[in-house]
């Protein structure tokens, strides 16, 4: 096989048990989501992506009870394996976890990965309004480090007393244009300050959206939590080292200056977050952005190729 020179990491699918279980309306997007092959195949090739590393939609399995998570979880990650399987060019997985079950989460990603062959797992945000750096969820942080591969935490909307109070009133901001970012930004930046990473060195993790703003903020939280909050090493350089972003939903010149200049271009890795955007936005977008050819190529996909351990 070719090596893929252009890979998208955030891109989605539901499976049918999901679907079904969350009764989603038959509409445009949804109708995508449900694709794993023909539709989905030819808007990647109209974008000129060579391969999608796919993963369940938000919710997932975060807030099921541990055994219909359980049970969901798997046959998710079965029906993506099986798509997988009929496109091995062009799709990859994230596995999908039943993270209400912390023990049972780290043995389906280890099912998924050494069995299935997926590059990591996707974890949409609050588990039971839950954040992650709950002792709770180590085993599932222990086993990706013993697999070695990365988690990418996704949003999801914010807890249900922070949307009351944020965005009552204004419910347009309570997911995509605000929510989304506090939430994962506040979960991210939590991972850091809970001493997950002195526990695990190894560990690595995949944001989007360049980052939910994290690129802007690291030298003010690092400044004032340097003062207030010391850890055994400064914040911004465990971010550094332990975090890598993705362009999903984030087609910002701006945004990815900063994000390259804070982080490294190492560290940013091309994505869509299809089918909620464009394939042919988010590609126009990067084969325009003001960076050289070289950067161009370590996003669109050599870094991606390196980080997933794809051939």
């Amino acid at each position: 096989m070719t090596p893929p020179k252009v890979i998208a990491l955030e891109e989605h699918f539901t499976s049918p048990g999901l679907r079904a279980l969350r009764g989603e309306k038959d509409t445009p997007v949804q109708r995508k989501l449900d694709d794993l092959g023909e539709l989905r195949i030819r808007e990647m090739d109209e974008a000129g992506i060579d391969l999608q590393i796919i993963s369940e939609n938000n919710p997932a399995t975060q807030n099921l009870d541990a055994e219909t998570a359980i049970k969901l979880a798997r046959a998710s990650n079965d029906v993506l394996h099986e798509a997988v399987r009929r496109h091995p060019d062009r799709f990859s997985g994230f596995a999908t976890l039943p993270t209400p079950d912390p023990a049972a989460a780290a043995n389906e990603l280890e099912r998924a990965v050494s069995k299935l062959g997926f590059r990591g797992a996707m974890i949409m945000g609050l588990t039971h309004g839950r954040f992650m750096d709950d002792k709770r969820f180590r085993p599932i942080f222990e086993r990706a480090v013993e697999l070695d591969v990365p988690l990418y935490i996704h949003p999801t909307p914010p807890h249900p007393a922070v949307q009351e109070v944020y965005f009552k009133e204004y419910l347009a901001l309570a997911v995509a244009p605000l929510g989304f970012t506090l939430e994962t930004l506040t979960h991210t930046f939590r991972l850091v300050v809970s001493g997950l990473f002195d526990e695990f060195p190894a560990l690595k993790i995949i944001v989007g959206h360049l980052g939910e703003t994290a690129p802007f903020l690291l030298w003010r939280t690092d400044n004032i939590l340097g003062e207030r909050a010391p850890m055994p090493r400064a914040f911004a350089e465990y971010y550094r080292e332990h975090f890598w972003l993705t362009t999903s939903g984030a087609f910002s010149n701006s945004a990815l200056t900063c994000s390259i200049a804070e982080m490294g271009v190492e560290r940013i890795m091309f994505s869509i977050d299809w089918p909620f955007m464009s394939n042919r936005a988010g590609r126009k977008w990067m084969d325009a952005a003001p960076v050289s050819d070289h950067v161009r190529t370590l996003i669109l996909g050599d870094n991606a190729r390196k980080l997933l351990k794809l051939s």
